[in-house]
């Protein structure tokens, strides 16, 4: 009976926090989240159990996701912070601190990760055709058939970094797989339709 009658305190309290926090399964799948979580998305704490944050949440940097997965596996506990994007309810391009601690409610239990999110601010939508000049070779690569690891190697960067770039351009293009991506940058003008192999598209 105390134990409920604490749990039901700390539920109360996690309910009531201002900052946006959730609790997690180790991949990411959202356990319980507060409504100030809930808000940065427009909707109410029960639609987000079952959703991955990472999937709500776009880090900066692959390696910082990397760094998180190998801490959680070999069991470590302590605190990760990283930089992520997220739109939100408004339509505006936001960005913040997401940290990402381990916890368990005793030594012996599964690990599970308190998310809390730090809002710094907002920033206008970037136009669709603005892309990194990595993100244009990586496209042009892709459109040419090459494979991962053949773009990973020209451009100097990893597979995970790689998969990385195509999948924040496919999520803000809103299209799904690779070739939709490819056959989007063409629409966009981010690749040169009447050269091949595939190059980037020259301003003029």
């Amino acid at each position: 009976m105390h134990d409920v009658l604490w749990r039901n305190r700390a539920l109360l309290i996690f309910d009531r926090m201002p900052v946006p926090v959730a609790v997690c399964q180790t991949d990411g799948e959202v356990l319980l989240a507060n409504p100030a979580m809930a808000a940065e998305w427009g909707t109410t704490p029960g639609r987000l159990p079952g959703r991955n944050v990472l999937e709500l949440f776009h880090p900066r940097s692959a390696d910082q996701v990397h760094r998180i997965e190998e801490a959680v596996r070999r069991g470590h506990r302590s605190r990760y912070p990283m930089r992520v994007d997220w739109t939100g309810p408004d339509g505006r391009e936001r960005y913040g601190e997401l940290t990402a601690d381990t916890v368990s409610d005793s030594a012996d239990a599964p690990l599970c990760l308190l998310v809390v999110l730090k809002v710094l601010g907002d920033r206008a939508r970037r136009p669709a055709a603005e892309v990194s000049g990595t993100e244009r070779r990586i496209l042009a690569l892709a459109a040419s058939g090459a494979t991962t690891e053949r773009i990973a190697r020209a451009v100097d960067l990893t597979v995970d970094g790689v998969n990385y770039h195509l999948t924040r351009l496919s999520r803000r293009w809103g299209v799904p797989g690779r070739t939709a991506l490819v056959a989007r940058a063409y629409v966009l003008g981010v690749l040169d339709p009447d050269s091949w192999p595939p190059t980037e598209r020259r301003s003029p």
